[in-house]
């Protein structure tokens, strides 16, 4: 299978690591145009950096997604020279949080989660919508959790609401802009150790903890962020031009 993306524009948000920066590099590598976006400044410049060695262009830019304005200005940037062909939401998380009882959860913290994850994907899909109907193709893939399919290894009552809520995005999205032959697919990630709030948890269950968690998996080993890469670059391919509005699991089998 020969994924080639010359020609191509394709924003990558959350990109500071990660599944984020996996998905950058995967991009560039296969010659799309990268516009790489996070809000850790540092971080998402590292990662246009690794591009650049490898020979692949990508530009960083410091964005929060839950700021519109500021969406709608980054996906008009990387519009200038032509339109985006690719978005890939996969800004979100947990936002530093910890699992802690109902009651104990601020209004704030619940909503902080929401914005991210659920908020911050329709933004960037509203700002890349005109475009994508304009030139009648398009790819919008979300990136949520096996948390929005089940339960959340975290216990964060928000992090499963809103993943759960962003594959209902990416449903009725799929079917709202299918017309303009714009497909919406949704990644579901198992556990991966991909950045420092990933490695945090994978500490916290100890060695025995570990151990059961590998082993609820098939194939008894954790996937890694390139894993979660090739399932984005499948879902923005031609190959993947007449499936629409799915959830991929890639969590090593459960």
């Amino acid at each position: 299978m020969n994924l080639d993306f010359g020609g191509k524009t394709a924003i990558v948000t959350g990109a500071a690591h990660g599944f984020g920066r996996a998905i950058s590099l995967a991009f560039a590598q296969r010659g799309a145009k990268v516009w790489a976006c996070d809000i850790l400044d540092d971080e998402v410049h590292e990662t246009a950096r690794l591009c650049a060695a490898t020979g692949a262009a990508c530009t960083p830019r410091v964005v929060d997604v839950t700021d519109k304005q500021a969406v709608d200005s980054f996906v008009a940037e990387a519009a200038v020279t032509g339109h985006v062909d690719i978005l890939v939401n996969n800004a979100g998380g947990v936002l530093g949080q910890t699992g802690r009882p109902l009651e104990d959860v601020s209004d704030a913290d619940w909503q902080r989660i929401f914005d991210v994850n659920v908020t911050g994907a329709f933004f960037c899909a509203q700002a890349v919508a005109p475009g994508m109907k304009a030139k009648r193709f398009g790819r919008i893939v979300n990136i949520s959790s096996g948390a929005g399919l089940g339960v959340s290894l975290t216990g964060i009552q928000a992090y499963a609401s809103a993943k759960a809520a962003q594959i209902g995005l990416t449903r009725q999205l799929a079917h709202e802009l299918g017309p303009w032959g714009i497909t919406v697919n949704n990644i579901a990630p198992g556990f991966v150790r991909s950045n420092p709030a990933t490695e945090r948890q994978w500490e916290s269950y100890g060695e025995e903890g570990q151990r059961q968690l590998v082993d609820r998996i098939a194939l008894k080993r954790l996937g890694t962020a390139d894993d979660i890469a090739h399932g984005v670059l499948f879902f923005a391919s031609e190959y993947a031009s007449w499936i629409t509005g799915q959830v991929l699991s890639i969590d090593g089998g459960k």
